[in-house]
């Protein structure tokens, strides 16, 4: 999870089924940071299926990553075991399974597909989801807020994931990184200026 904040397909999809698993997993010895592991582990395989050309079940394993990644939280909230690390291990485990997945993504479509300029595409869509991180990280916990509604949420992670599962699925990979690197790169330079209008009157 980016923070604390849920997007449109976490709250409508994801949280219908991480929450009962939680509820579940909550029940054994498993800790919230094992969690994060898991979310990390099925993202590396749905990168090893993508190279290994089952495009279908990467999406399927895209998506799976992306509810339990909710699993985690909900963990630490069950059994009382919040913590400032949890929150910065997910957070760094998320950034690599992301460059995971858009890599397993330019590898497919290089290898099923005819499209030009798959790598820069691919890089365009990796940076943009890294930034859009970013941006939610550097602006500060007290002003992510500024990121929880209008055109500044629209390219939060479970978002994200959604759209790559999407392409993945339907055998529409480099449409999947076209639209994810439109999106995020849109999303960061609305939320610089956006930022810059509120930053500008709190430095007055």
């Amino acid at each position: 999870m980016e923070g604390v904040y849920d997007g449109f397909i976490s709250r409508h999809i994801n949280r219908k089924l991480s929450d009962p698993i939680a509820r579940i997993l909550a029940r054994t010895r498993l800790t919230p940071n094992q969690a994060s592991w898991g979310a990390m582990g099925i993202a590396v395989f749905s990168f090893v299926s993508l190279v290994m050309g089952q495009n279908i079940l990467g999406g399927i394993l895209i998506q799976l990553s992306s509810v339990i990644d909710g699993v985690d939280g909900s963990i630490a909230r069950l059994k009382g075991m919040t913590s400032v690390f949890g929150g910065f291990l997910d957070s760094v485990l998320d950034r690599y399974a992301d460059a995971l997945i858009v890599l397993g993504m330019i590898l497919w479509s290089l290898s099923h597909e005819s499209y030009p300029m798959v790598w820069l595409v691919g890089f365009l869509a990796m940076t943009g989801a890294l930034s859009i991180s970013y941006t939610r990280a550097r602006i500060g916990s007290k002003r992510s807020l500024l990121f929880n509604s209008g055109l500044s949420s629209f390219a939060s992670r479970d978002i994200r994931l959604f759209v790559i599962m999407l392409g993945c699925v339907t055998g529409q990979v480099y449409f999947g990184l076209v639209a994810i690197a439109i999106l995020t790169n849109l999303v960061v330079f609305y939320r610089l200026i956006y930022s810059y209008r509120w930053l500008r009157v709190e430095d007055e």
